[in-house]
């Protein structure tokens, strides 16, 4: 795997939420790095894209409350452990669990295996509440998917949070996360 400096130059068999993404980015004025690779879609093919970027990629979850009528995008380091009742209590949200595929198209127009907080791009509606594990933004790069999980993105995490978030209307809750058992 090679690390490129923005976009693609041939953009040949790409999905348009990929593109857009990249399209997005670039109209921001937003620098990032790119590695291309096959399906990454659990933490484990994840941790060796880390070593290609030189940054962890996020483990991202998109939950729901037990109605199905709030929605999160939550951002942890990929090596912590995600206990429900801990969120819960500081999102005051009883009862979360994993939404439903079809939401997170709806929402974020991302397939599982390749949620992101670009998606929160997608989410005109603002109906899906970030939120961010504090060691996540502790970091000096935040390592994401742009909307597909067979690219990676290297991004400063100054720039998702002072030119990505404002420009796609979305702010974030901070969350502290033990993830112990």
């Amino acid at each position: 795997m090679e690390l490129y400096n923005g976009r693609p130059e041939n953009i040949e068999g790409r999905l348009p939420r990929e593109i857009r993404t990249y399209d997005f980015l670039d109209f921001l004025g937003i620098p990032y790095q790119r590695t291309d690779h096959g399906h990454a879609d659990t933490m484990e093919a994840c941790n060796v894209l880390d070593a290609v970027l030189g940054v962890t990629i996020c483990k991202n979850l998109f939950l729901c409350n037990r109605q199905k009528t709030a929605f999160y995008l939550l951002m942890l380091p990929g090596d912590k452990k995600f206990k429900t009742k801990e969120l819960s209590k500081q999102i005051n949200s009883a009862r979360l669990s994993f939404a439903d595929p079809e939401y997170m198209l709806k929402y974020l127009d991302i397939q599982p295996g390749a949620v992101s907080i670009m998606g929160l791009m997608n989410d005109k509606d603002h109906a899906v509440q970030l939120l961010i594990d504090e060691d996540v933004l502790k970091g000096d790069y935040i390592g994401c998917h742009p909307c597909v999980n067979t690219s990676s993105l290297k991004i400063r995490t100054e720039d998702i949070l002072n030119k990505f978030l404002p420009a796609v209307g979305h702010d974030y809750i901070k969350v502290h996360l033990v993830g112990e058992d």
